[in-house]
C-alpha cells in the first residue's frame, strides 16, 4: 500500500494500551499499524519522524463555549475561527461546543444560525449539542427529536440563570425525550432559587465585590441540584451527565447513585484542580479573571476532584472554555459588573491549556497513568457523544486525528503562548512538563512544530450517532 503519511519511531499511547509502531495514514483514515512500514522507497508520500514523542488520539474537548449569547452588553470573546485555533494549539482536534436556544426561539433555526457560524470557519472538527431553554411541547414533541435523528444526540439543560433555567416538570419532560430518542442529557446542577436568595442577601449586606460571586454559590447549592437532577433521572430512567462538578459532596451523589446501578456520569475541569476561591479575591476586579460557575473552591475539594478522576467518578475532563476579554467593557469589566459581583460575565477561557495541565500535574506526577489521560482527555468524550471509533483513539479504520507530545519539554503557561480571543489566562504562572507540539486532524497538520499550517475551514462538522452510554437500563 502506498500511504499519504507514515508517523515514525514514536511511543504510542491509547486509553488500553502503549506500545511502539508506526502509524500508516491514507485518505484522512489510519489504514495500518506496524512495525517499518513502508519501508519500501516511495511507499508513502510523507514520513514523519516522532522519535522521543509521544504520538496520542487528539484531544476531544466536549464542554466549550463558543460565539454564544451572553447578555445584553457582553460579547464572548471566541469565534469559531479563533477557538479552533487555540484548541489546536492546545493538542485538541475537536471541540464540541452548544447551540443555545433562548426562550421563544426554535430550536431549528437556533442551529441553523449556528452552523452559519461555524462554517468554513474551523481549523479543526466540530459537533453542537444542544442546549434546551424553551421546553415548549413543539420543540420537545416535533424539533427535539428529529433533531437527535440528523445527529444533534446530546443536549444541555440548567438548575440556574435567568432564562435558561428549567423547572423540575421540565427537565422531566426533556429527560423523557431524552429516554425516548436515546440522546445524552447534560445537566448544570445548581440551585437557582438558593443563588438568587444569596445574592440578594449579599447585595443587600453591600458585599458586592467578586469575591462574593463563590459565597453565592456555596457547595450546598451545587450538592443539592446534582441529587435532585439524579432523582428526575431516577424516576425517568435516563442516563445523565453532571457536568463541571467542583467538590466531594456533588461528587458523593454521583457515587451512590453509581452503586445503586443508576447509569450518572460526572466530567471535572481544570479550575476545580488548579484555581481556589482565593483568586477571586483580587484588587480592583482581577478576580473577575476567575470568576466561573460553579466557582473554584478550597484546597480539599481540589484534593477531591482529583480522587474522582482516579477513582473513574469522573470520566470526562473538559475546560468548560467560556472565554471574556478582561480589559474590555464587554467583557469581565462591563460596566454593571463593576456594581455587583452578580452581572461579572461568567466563565474563563481554557480550551488550550486543558491537557498541559492534566498531563504534567496528572501524568507527569504520577496521579494517573499516560491510559488514563488518553481515556479522560479524548477517547471516553468519543464513547460518551456518539463519535467512538470514528474519533477519539489510534486504530486501523479511525479518522487520523493525532497530537505529537514531547513528554519532557517545559513551559511555563503565559497568555503570550495562547492562540485564543482573549486577552489573559487564569493559569498564568503555571509551569508544567509534557506540550503537545503537532496536531493532525484527518490526517492533515493543523500545527506542526509549534507553528499553524492549517488552512481555515480545514475542520469539519461532524453528525454523531446516539451513545452506547446513553441507554437506558431498562426496556418499557
Amino acid at each position: 500500500m502506498i500511504f499519504d503519511t507514515i508517523i515514525r519511531g514514536g511511543t504510542v499511547a491509547t486509553a488500553s494500551d502503549t506500545f511502539s509502531c508506526d502509524i500508516g495514514i491514507k485518505g484522512g483514515k489510519i489504514t495500518a499499524l506496524g512495525a517499518n512500514l513502508g519501508a519500501d522507497l516511495g511507499a508513502a508520500t510523507e514520513i514523519v519522524d516522532a522519535t522521543g514523542l509521544l504520538v496520542l488520539p487528539g484531544g476531544i474537548d466536549s464542554h466549550v463555549h463558543i460565539a454564544q449569547p451572553s447578555g445584553p452588553g457582553i460579547v464572548m470573546a471566541d469565534d469559531f475561527a479563533s477557538a479552533t485555533r487555540s484548541a489546536a494549539f492546545g493538542g485538541n482536534t475537536m471541540v464540541l461546543p452548544f447551540a443555545m436556544q433562548q426562550k421563544g426561539e426554535s430550536l431549528r433555526e437556533v442551529v441553523k444560525d449556528y452552523h452559519k457560524k461555524a462554517d468554513g470557519q474551523c481549523y479543526i472538527d466540530v459537533s453542537f449539542h444542544l442546549i434546551i431553554a424553551d421546553a415548549s411541547d413543539a420543540v420537545l414533541g416535533q424539533e427535539l427529536p428529529a433533531l437527535v435523528h440528523d445527529g444533534y444526540t446530546s443536549f444541555k439543560v440548567f438548575m440556574t440563570y435567568e432564562g435558561l433555567a428549567l423547572s423540575d416538570m421540565e427537565m422531566l419532560k426533556v429527560m423523557s425525550v431524552a429516554r425516548e430518542t436515546g440522546a445524552m442529557v447534560m445537566v448544570h446542577a445548581e440551585n437557582y432559587d438558593a443563588i438568587r436568595f444569596l445574592t440578594d442577601r449579599l447585595e443587600q449586606a453591600g458585599k458586592t465585590e467578586t469575591k462574593y460571586h463563590g459565597t453565592s454559590r456555596p457547595i450546598a447549592v451545587e450538592r443539592e441540584a446534582t441529587h435532585r437532577a439524579i432523582s428526575l433521572a431516577e424516576l425517568i430512567d435516563v442516563p445523565i451527565m453532571i457536568v463541571h462538578v467542583s467538590n466531594r459532596e456533588a461528587m458523593d451523589e454521583i457515587a451512590r447513585a453509581r452503586s445503586r446501578g443508576l447509569k450518572i456520569y460526572g466530567e471535572t475541569c481544570p479550575q476545580y484542580l488548579m484555581l481556589t476561591e482565593s483568586d477571586m479575591d483580587g484588587l480592583n476586579m482581577e478576580g473577575a479573571k476567575y470568576v466561573c460557575s460553579p466557582p473554584p473552591r478550597d484546597k480539599e475539594s481540589q484534593r477531591a476532584c482529583w480522587e474522582g478522576l482516579q477513582q473513574g467518578i469522573f470520566s470526562l475532563f473538559s475546560s468548560d472554555h467560556c472565554p471574556f476579554r478582561y480589559d474590555d467593557p464587554q467583557g469581565k469589566l462591563a460596566p454593571k459588573g463593576k456594581t455587583s459581583f452578580r452581572w461579572v460575565p461568567n466563565g474563563i477561557p481554557g480550551v488550550e491549556t486543558r491537557l498541559p495541565i492534566l498531563f504534567s500535574e496528572g501524568v507527569g506526577k504520577g496521579r494517573l497513568t499516560l491510559n488514563e489521560f488518553v481515556a479522560l482527555t479524548s477517547t471516553n468524550h468519543a464513547k460518551t457523544y456518539g463519535l467512538y471509533p470514528k474519533k477519539g483513539t489510534i486504530a486501523v479504520g479511525s479518522d487520523a486525528d493525532i497530537a505529537l507530545w514531547d513528554p519532557k519539554r517545559k513551559e511555563t503557561i503565559s497568555q503570550s503562548l495562547m492562540h485564543g480571543g482573549t486577552d489573559y489566562t487564569p493559569y498564568e504562572g503555571i509551569a508544567v512538563t509534557g506540550w503537545p507540539v503537532s496536531t493532525m486532524v484527518r490526517g492533515k497538520f493543523v500545527v506542526r512544530d509549534g507553528k499553524l499550517v492549517g488552512a481555515l475551514g480545514g475542520g469539519d462538522y461532524v453528525p454523531r450517532e446516539k451513545s452506547e452510554l446513553a441507554k437506558a437500563r431498562e426496556t418499557r
